[in-house]
């Protein structure tokens, strides 16, 4: 039986709070339909890989860069939403399977 460490809890509570910022949050127009699939948190908390899924795939690159470059405003709203000492640096990277 797997047991779910601290890093499995923050990562689904991340991919809670991310599931509905980006849709509500980031303000760019370009950014299409956005579905976070997963979050992997690393055992010392500092890094989160961030797995998405998006409707368009012609805009896959678009919609990463976008992204990324909204990712240092997406921690710091899930810091004012999750009670942590230090939010883990957010990577996004599209889900393939």
């Amino acid at each position: 039986m797997h047991e779910f460490g601290r890093e499995d809890r923050v990562g689904a509570q991340m991919r809670r709070e991310l599931s509905a910022l980006i849709p509500h949050e980031v303000k760019d127009p370009r950014l299409g339909m956005v579905t976070i699939q997963e979050v992997r948190v690393s055992r010392d908390l500092s890094h989160a890989k961030v797995f998405f899924t998006v409707m368009d795939q012609s805009r896959l690159k678009e919609t990463t860069a976008i992204l990324d470059k909204a990712a240092p405003f997406l921690r710091r709203r899930l810091g004012e939403c999750m009670k942590l000492r230090s939010l883990p640096q957010l990577h996004f990277e599209y889900d393939t399977s």
